[in-house]
């Protein structure tokens, strides 16, 4: 057989797999907190908001779930940037560990939340965390693994972070029923409690994990050792300035897209079977339990499609190329979200129309763990797949509050403002198109040096 028609992951030893592993998992407990938070938001608002009128109280809940969202995102990005630099100098697997022991802490605090501005200010600190450990945990992939079988790999990685969301998923729908049978108070604040138990990883990487041989070597290297980590070199070299910019860009729009209007979906189907549950006497945390549970069906319903869409990412894009990929990916995420908002109402609707999304939103994901990494050198490459990830999540920050805008202010006197604000903000994912023909084509090309 040659070496073409060998499976990839043939090429990959022991380590190797030890490697993608202990990446995946970081990044897996990464989005399972996200996940937690996504499906915890609208029942914590509820709690610490303290509004007795009805029809306020739902008007404030979505605006301040924006708010919450958009909180994060700036911790996020805040931290990605700090991060992103730590990798490039202190290396990947010590950033990775101490990323992981922050977002994990500060999610376990997030459950003692007494008013919204506590729990915002946890969130902020919990992205601090999550923010960094996505570059460091994709460059430290992208050093460590045999070149054809980098890709491949790199969108497993992101793939199997949906199994995070899917846990998330399950876990809401467990506490929604504890709280349907009286059993528990809180949907909330388990969740967030669960959500600290990945430090343990922290353990495994501590004693196991080493630096890639790229990264030690240009560590070492004096002229190099200067640079390492430096915004001021990342722009003070026009081709990486360029690919910076652009691979802001292209975060940027799917970042807000998924964040802004996609994970506002479980937002959405809470909304429409509360209003239907409770038209049919169902008492109050019968509801409650029930909403829980179809918001954490959505969020399945979502991550099955992430999983698939963002290992095809990986496939398709080996044969086509990096660019055409993103292309079809950017445009079949625009219209599958479009429809979901636009049409989702009925049961069957979670089972058929959200998995589609979820495919062509998610695989932009694996892109970017992709291609990131091939547009920068080794001693800027978490510095440089940070700013694109991160700074795009700064800028992103302004789609949650936008929505919330939209909910409260423009589409506030409709029958369901959350619906007509989602379908209007679907149209971020062509600004990703349009930096397309900028970018540079990476596809068979190994990673700068």
């Amino acid at each position: 057989m040659s070496e073409t028609q060998t499976p990839w992951y043939r090429e990959l030893n022991r380590y190797h797999w030890f490697v993608l592993i202990v990446a995946a998992l970081g990044w897996l407990f990464d989005c399972l907190d996200q996940q937690l938070f996504i499906l915890a938001r609208q029942p914590a608002m509820k709690d610490l908001l303290q509004i007795s009128d009805p029809a306020e109280l739902k008007a404030a809940v979505d605006a301040y779930s924006g708010y919450a969202t958009s909180i994060f995102l700036i911790g996020w990005a805040s931290g990605g940037l700090m991060f992103g630099v730590m990798g490039d100098r202190i290396g990947r697997a010590k950033t990775m560990m101490i990323t992981i022991l922050i977002y994990s802490m500060f999610t376990g605090l997030s459950a003692t939340s007494v008013t919204f501005w506590d729990f915002a200010l946890y969130r902020f600190l919990t992205g601090l965390g999550v923010g960094g450990e996505f570059a460091v945990g994709v460059a430290l992939v992208a050093e460590v693994m045999p070149e054809r079988a980098r890709p491949y790999a790199l969108s497993l990685l992101q793939a199997l972070s949906a199994i995070g969301n899917v846990a998330a998923a399950l876990l809401n729908m467990a506490m929604g029923s504890l709280v349907e049978r009286g059993l528990v108070d809180s949907v909330w604040r388990p969740l967030f409690l669960v959500g600290a138990l990945p430090a343990l990883l922290a353990l495994v990487i501590r004693r196991r994990l080493k630096e890639p041989d790229r990264w030690q070597n240009v560590s070492h290297e004096g002229a190099a050792e200067r640079q390492l980590g430096s915004y001021r070199a990342l722009f003070g070299n026009a081709r990486w300035r360029k690919h910076a910019l652009i691979g802001l860009g292209l975060a940027f729009s799917g970042v807000v897209g998924l964040w802004g209007v996609g994970f506002f979906t479980m937002d959405l189907v809470g909304n429409v079977l509360t209003k239907r549950f409770a038209a049919a006497g169902l008492a109050e945390n019968e509801v409650v339990g029930r909403v829980a549970f179809w918001k954490g069906m959505t969020s399945l319903m979502i991550n099955g499609g992430a999983f698939l869409g963002m290992y095809s990412f990986g496939i398709v894009t080996q044969r086509i190329g990096r660019k055409p990929a993103f292309a079809v990916s950017f445009l079949a995420a625009m219209f599958s979200t479009a429809a979901v908002f636009a049409w989702l109402n009925e049961f069957w609707q979670i089972f058929v129309l959200v998995p589609i999304m979820g495919f062509c939103q998610l695989s932009l994901f694996a892109g970017y763990a992709i291609y990131f990494p091939e547009l920068f050198p080794t001693h800027l490459r978490s510095t440089g797949t940070s700013f694109c990830y991160n700074v795009g999540r700064f800028v992103a920050a302004i789609g949650p509050a936008l929505l919330a805008l939209l909910t409260t202010h423009v589409y506030a006197d409709t029958d369901e403002p959350l619906r007509y604000a989602g379908l209007t903000m679907c149209g971020i994912f062509l600004v990703g198109l349009l930096v397309l023909p900028l970018a540079p084509e990476t596809r068979g090309r190994p990673l700068p040096e």
